[in-house]
């Protein structure tokens, strides 16, 4: 698969809602990685989508995470795909083909946005250590169907510097302060 560009690219964040995030495995350092994700995103003007699952149920998404978005999408299948994901992605970011994505729960509705993706012909790459699940077993093999499936599994790191692509990037002393912030 092609490197990602950030002219080319946009970040979905599925499903970090308030009421899911206790009950995900390591939930601190996921909800860390994808916040610092979006934050990198907004410095380099990647558009960042965020999905709520049954807001009416399970909240809405976390503020640090709902704050990054510039549109949430609410949904009530598990992927977001059916629910106006794509429509958003073709609509208000048309001509970026890459989705950089991340969510929980992982093996659920993240695995079958991401799904629903690669099938309308986008480029995917997920972000395991800003994606979490309850179990960690069901975390892993949701990365391993995904990679599978065509889809380049990466971390937060190896996105952001693919983002920025050198150091003389006008966002790069930007993106590398709110790398540091967090450890």
């Amino acid at each position: 698969m092609d490197k990602m560009h950030a002219e080319q690219s946009v970040l979905v964040l599925v499903d970090y809602q308030a009421r899911l995030m206790p009950a995900i495995y390591d939930s601190n350092r996921v909800t860390v990685n994808a916040t610092l994700l979006a934050k990198a995103a907004r410095v380099l003007s990647i558009p960042v989508f965020g999905t709520e699952q049954n807001p009416s149920g399970l909240g809405p998404n976390m503020e640090q995470i709902g704050s990054e978005c510039a549109r949430t999408i609410t949904k009530m299948h598990f992927d977001a795909c059916k629910d106006g994901l794509l429509d958003a992605l073709n609509g208000e970011s048309a001509g970026r083909n890459q989705v950089v994505i991340a969510g929980c729960e992982a093996h659920v509705c993240m695995l079958q946005t991401a799904l629903g993706l690669l099938r309308s012909g986008k480029q995917v790459w997920v972000v395991t250590s800003a994606s979490g699940s309850r179990r960690k077993d069901d975390h892993a093999t949701a990365m391993t169907r995904l990679a599978q499936a065509g889809a380049s599994i990466v971390t937060h790191e190896m996105a952001l510097f693919e983002w920025l692509d050198d150091c003389e990037n006008p966002g790069f002393r930007e993106v590398l302060k709110l790398i540091k912030k967090v450890g």
